[in-house]
């Protein structure tokens, strides 16, 4: 089996009911989610400007190549566990990087999801208007 020449990172991310499984390769700085190209995959210019953060924050902007997997959730959940598990790859491959992307706080898991639907009500928190007669 040849030794591979190119250093490969792999980590999961997550966001809300999202998950991305995430995998660097040294290149020429493209995101492909889902076989696609990132800036068509996310649309929204906030999207796109999230994807390059933890690059910035690492000072590695440029230097990787994203090949990501996502499922579950919608686009906003889903750029969200994309930059979890980008981070996350990064931290692992070098634990210097580790603490800038914790002082940034791309390595916290964002545990905020939808609360549930309590039974008898219209919806999580809300309730029905109280009648005195």
């Amino acid at each position: 089996m040849a030794k591979k020449d190119t250093l490969e990172m792999a980590a999961t991310g997550r966001r809300k009911t999202s998950i991305a499984r995430v995998r660097m390769v040294e290149g020429d700085g493209t995101i492909t989610v889902n076989g696609v190209e990132a800036n068509s995959y996310f649309q929204t210019a906030m999207q796109q400007e999230l994807l390059k953060k933890p690059f910035e924050a690492a000072g590695v902007a440029g230097k990787y190549r994203v090949i990501a997997t996502v499922k579950g959730g919608g686009k906003s959940g889903q750029c969200g566990a994309v930059v979890h598990g980008v981070a996350r790859a990064l931290a692992n491959s070098d634990e210097e990087l580790r603490d800038v992307l914790k002082k940034a706080g791309f390595l916290t898991r964002d545990a905020r999801v939808k609360e549930r639907k309590k039974p008898g009500q219209p919806g999580a928190r809300k309730r029905f208007q109280f009648s005195k007669r």
